[in-house]
Formats: structure tokens, C-alpha cells, sequence
């Protein structure tokens, strides 16, 4: 179901974006393009591979035109299969402010073998407000809630950091 709404509407400025599963073909565009979106943790372009292979069904990219503009990687939780696991959301910042990262979720949340997601998952860094506020956007879109509770906190890192958990949910 594709429901009408500035959340998934395409930017009426823009070329229509292209979301799609990721493949093999993907994975240098992928980490070129994390390494342009701090804070996120640049990973080898190996681990972008077992992504783009291993758990494409899960992850989506976004193409303008040619260029790659916008990425997720996900998984389902299996110890809770109606649990998607959002990793990275890296949007390029030509395409920022145009609600990419919403859209790339929504477009996940659209696909037919995901249908029984209910709940959505990440961590977020407590001082990265953008990626808070997509969350926040997510759960207003449905009319749910987010719950934190504390998950790697500093002493998980080598540099200090916190990445608390937060649950979105239920979708459906």
C-alpha cells in the first residue's frame, strides 16, 4: 500500500528518485558515499558488499538519475522476525532536507516480503538530532510511539559514545 503523504511524496523539484534493492554493483557508491555523511562508521568495502548480497532484501539505495544519493542498511531481528534492525541511513547532501531517509523507509516498509514488520529498531547517537527527528517523523507517520532504553553505552567503545535503542512501534 502507497499512501499519500509529504512523508513518501516525491520532491515535485526533482527528477523522480529511483529506490531499489542494492546489489554487488553498489557497494564502492555505497561506502564513497558513507564516507561523505559523518558521523556515520566508515566499514571496509567488503562489509558494503555482504550488505548489498547478503541482506539486500533488507537495505535500499536511491538513485538520481546515475548517481547514488541516499542508502540503508537493515535486517531483521531473529530472535523477533516482525523487528526491522535499522543499521546506517546516509542521505547525500545534495539530497538532504528533502525527506530521503523517510522515504527510503517508507519504500522498505512497502515490500511485499517485509509486510509483516511491525516494529522498527536503531540506535542513534543522542547528539545526532537529524536522524532523531526522521525517527520521530516515522512514528508520528504512524501514530505509534518511540521507546528508549539505554544498549551500548560508552564503555562498549573505544572512544566515548552512547547509542541508546529506540523502538518504534507497532507499524500495523
Amino acid at each position: 500500500m502507497i499512501i499519500s503523504d509529504p512523508l513518501i511524496s516525491s520532491d515535485p523539484d526533482d527528477s523522480p528518485i529511483q529506490f531499489r534493492a542494492p546489489t554487488s554493483e553498489d557497494g564502492i557508491a555505497i561506502q564513497q558515499l558513507i564516507e561523505h555523511c559523518p558521523p556515520l562508521d566508515r566499514n571496509s568495502t567488503y562489509l558494503y558488499l555482504l550488505l548489498c548480497t547478503h541482506f539486500a532484501e533488507s537495505c535500499v539505495v536511491a538513485y538520481d538519475k546515475q548517481k547514488l544519493i541516499g542508502f540503508i542498511s537493515a535486517y531483521g531481528l531473529p530472535q523477533d522476525s516482525d523487528t526491522l534492525f535499522i543499521w546506517q541511513v546516509a542521505v547525500a547532501k545534495s539530497a538532504r532536507g528533502k525527506q530521503l531517509a523517510s522515504r527510503m523507509i517508507e519504500h522498505l516498509l512497502q515490500r511485499p516480503h517485509l509486510a509483516h514488520i511491525r516494529y522498527l529498531q536503531t540506535t542513534v547517537d543522542p547528539e545526532n538530532l537529524a536522524s532523531r527527528r526522521v525517527f520521530e517523523k516515522i512514528a508520528q507517520h504512524y501514530h505509534t510511539s518511540i521507546d528508549e532504553t539505554p544498549f551500548f553505552e560508552s564503555h562498549h567503545f573505544i572512544e566515548p559514545q552512547e547509542e541508546p535503542l529506540l523502538h518504534i512501534g507497532p507499524l500495523r
